[in-house]
Order: C-alpha cells, then sequence, then structure tokens
C-alpha cells in the first residue's frame, strides 16, 4: 500500500482490492446528480466528471466517457467481460460495456459506488 493512499474501510477493500462487486441499487452515487467530479476512493485519481454520468437502470453508476486517461481496460480472465480499474493505484472500479446504445458514445462504464468519491466543481 502507497503511503499517499487513503485508508480504505473493510467493504471498499472488498471491492478495490479483492475485486468485489456491490449489490445493485446500494451503492450512494446510482443516482447521484450534483455537479463535478468522481475521483478514486483510494488514491484520488480524477477518473469521471458528472457531465458524463447517466441512468442507465442498471443499479450502479454509469458513465460513458472518462477523465483522460484515467481508468485502464482489462480483459477479464474468462475473456466474457472487461473491467476497468483506476490507472494510478489499478483499484478495481467494475466493468465496462459497449454496443448497449444508451448513449450516442455507445459505452457505459459501470462502477461501484465504493470505488470512487464524489467532489463538487469548484468554480
Amino acid at each position: 500500500m502507497s503511503d499517499n493512499w487513503n485508508e480504505l474501510s473493510p467493504e471498499e477493500a472488498r471491492i478495490i482490492e479483492q475485486k468485489g462487486t456491490e449489490y445493485p441499487y446500494s451503492g450512494e452515487y446510482n443516482d447521484w446528480k450534483a455537479d463535478g467530479v468522481f475521483v478514486c476512493r483510494r488514491c484520488e485519481t480524477p477518473l469521471y466528471d458528472s457531465t458524463s454520468k447517466f441512468d442507465s437502470r442498471c443499479g450502479w453508476p454509469s458513465f460513458d466517457d472518462t477523465i483522460g486517461m484515467n481508468v485502464e481496460r482489462i480483459l477479464d480472465a474468462d475473456g466474457r467481460r472487461v473491467e476497468i480499474v483506476c490507472k494510478s493505484c489499478k483499484g478495481h472500479l467494475g466493468h465496462v460495456f459497449e454496443g448497449e446504445k444508451f448513449t450516442a458514445k455507445n459505452t457505459r462504464h459501470c462502477v461501484n459506488s465504493l470505488s470512487i468519491k464524489f467532489k463538487p466543481r469548484t468554480i
């Protein structure tokens, strides 16, 4: 663990470090509508702008774009899904899906609320 990383609760560690998943519709950011930026809960790297968040009705926060190249894609071992992790600390965020036609970008980053933290936009 890096000295610069935030301390995680046992449930946050289960998701971020052990690639767990929170129950659908249980995360605080599923219905979140405020303006700002979502950062990695472990290292605070900016990951998603609130303008890219949309309601996919899947039970987890959904985004169709990332901030820069801060989210890395990794093919799951079984080859069926693509995991998304924070590029800086490799913390598990969730999975990415394409071709569902929810948005014009045709991409859905399905993210665990416990993997991210919201920071209001400062003017």
